[in-house]
């Protein structure tokens, strides 16, 4: 679709869902009777501009996210790699195995099921062009930033503050180079976004869903199968 353009997705999902309070890590607890992890990884596996996807989790959750997505039909685009020991040594691993050496690399959650192949085209169209991006929404809320002891600092303009999400993508050179200032500084942040930007990289936001939602707690379940039968705005489109 992107012409000499190499997508590689890297999607994390090495997590062990402490926050969920299941017996499993929540990529593998179930929406309409498939697993979180089918629902994101397959989004990606049916979109033509991914030319490889990279699924990064635990040593134990390999083979188990190899015997869910082996019976795809594209699952001959997907490779494994075992995650590390914080989210940011699991990208890592993962870019690390991605073969597009002179093209994108789009990062996203392996819990976040409700990702568009809009989003995701988007995003790649975003990182040619620009050379980072990533996924977000305006804030619904306005925002305060409070100091140590709870007391508001400022009020941002609302018109101005984004909830962000992933996918978040990057030409590879520069996701390359920003784990190197992140690991030669020690700073790491939140989100692949922020190791950029702290490289000296702008970010380009890009349109979002307010349906992209992370999987993290027991609500967010009962959001997501709403979401799946009908309640919310999501359309894999």
């Amino acid at each position: 679709m992107f012409k000499n353009i190499l997508c590689s997705a890297v999607i994390v999902a090495a997590g062990s869902g402490k926050r969920m309070g299941a017996d499993k890590p929540k990529q593998f607890l179930t929406l309409n009777g498939k697993t979180i992890i089918e629902h994101t990884a397959a989004v990606f596996g049916g979109c033509n501009a991914v030319d490889e996807i990279i699924i990064v989790s635990s040593e134990s959750g390999i083979s188990q996210c190899h015997a869910l997505l082996s019976q795809y039909k594209w699952s001959n685009k997907v490779k494994y790699v075992c995650g590390g020991e914080e989210r940011h040594n699991s990208v890592y691993n993962g870019i690390n195995a991605a073969d597009s050496g002179s093209g994108v690399i789009i990062i996203h959650d392996g819990v976040r099921p409700f990702v568009t192949e809009r989003i995701i085209i988007d995003s790649i169209e975003a990182a040619v062009r620009y050379g980072a991006c990533a996924a977000g929404v305006m804030s619904k809320d306005t925002v305060k930033i409070c100091d140590e002891a709870g007391f508001v600092l400022s009020t941002p303009d609302r018109n101005h503050v984004y909830s962000i999400q992933t996918p978040q993508a990057f030409r590879s050179e520069i996701i390359f180079d920003a784990y190197k200032t992140a690991f030669n500084n020690g700073i790491f942040g939140t989100d692949d976004a922020f190791l950029v930007e702290n490289a000296g990289y702008s970010v380009k936001i890009i349109n979002g869903s307010y349906s992209n939602i992370k999987i993290t707690t027991p609500d967010d379940l009962i959001v997501g199968e709403n979401i799946l039968n009908g309640g919310g705005s999501y359309k894999n489109s």
